[in-house]
């Protein structure tokens, strides 16, 4: 499956299906904030954040592909991430875009 942040893809000409989404919500847990919170006080990337947020991002995205898959969808236009806090300690990741077929 193709995935582009463009309205188009060069060469090809596309018919929209419709638009497709992928979300997650992941939490927090106490042991990554309590060496959050050290982290803040030198400064500097918080690695387990870094690493749950790119997680939930593969998880989100694999489930708009698998939306756009089951549409019969050649490529993902559009493609975006958003980011929403639903509760304390936990956000949610959505992926979203539009599916389209090649002509």
């Amino acid at each position: 499956m193709q995935i582009v942040t463009t309205d188009f893809i060069t060469g090809k000409e596309i018919q929209t299906l419709q638009m497709v989404k992928g979300s997650v919500v992941f939490s927090k847990n106490v042991v990554r904030d309590v060496f959050a919170g050290l982290k803040t006080l030198v400064g500097g990337e918080i690695a387990g954040y870094t690493e749950m947020l790119n997680d939930a991002r593969s998880i989100a995205t694999q489930r708009m592909v698998d939306e756009a898959s089951r549409l019969g969808a050649d490529a993902i236009v559009n493609m975006r991430f958003m980011t929403s806090s639903v509760m304390a300690g936990a956000s949610e990741i959505i992926a979203y875009g539009t599916a389209v077929k090649f002509k």
